[in-house]
């Protein structure tokens, strides 16, 4: 499943630079910046985050500072982990839960320049929220450490 997140995020990061491509070559070159460019670029830099973030909860790309865990003694290390786990569950939670508030409030509001809903922009937010509070909720049922995160920063 992550995998497929981290694709669609790579397609929307592409098409993001395609279309920013051709915004600047027609601005500069044609002089006449398309005005559906912009929102899209941005609306596919919102779907881009949020998919990669829920990507790197399920692989353990994600930022974490591993330097407390790895200093304390090994008995504790294990329920730091868990602890650092039932965390990034929380926090997807409470994403997918105010994500749906977002999408509801704005479901409403036209994108300037595409006929899109602001909510259908936002639907990846409680969407993504979900997907990293089961990943989180997978690693700490099973006890995983994060692959990795002892070397990273």
């Amino acid at each position: 499943m992550s995998a497929i997140l981290m694709r669609c995020a790579a397609l929307a990061l592409a098409a993001m630079m395609a279309i920013l491509t051709w915004q600047v070559f027609a601005r500069f070159v044609l002089g006449n910046s398309p005005a559906w460019a912009e929102q899209t670029a941005l609306l596919l830099m919102i779907w881009m985050t949020f998919l990669g973030t829920a990507s790197g909860i399920a692989e353990g790309f994600h930022i974490r500072i591993m330097e407390g865990v790895a200093s304390l003694p090994v008995r504790w290390r294990g329920p730091a982990v868990g602890a650092a786990n039932l965390l990034v569950a929380l926090a997807g939670a409470l994403t997918f839960w105010l994500g749906i508030d977002l999408v509801v409030a704005t479901w409403g509001n036209a994108v300037p320049t595409l006929p899109l809903s602001r909510g259908m922009a936002y639907l990846v937010i409680p969407l993504s929220g979900l997907l990293m509070a089961v990943f989180a909720l997978r690693k700490l049922v099973r006890g995983e450490e994060i692959d990795g995160s002892l070397g990273s920063a």
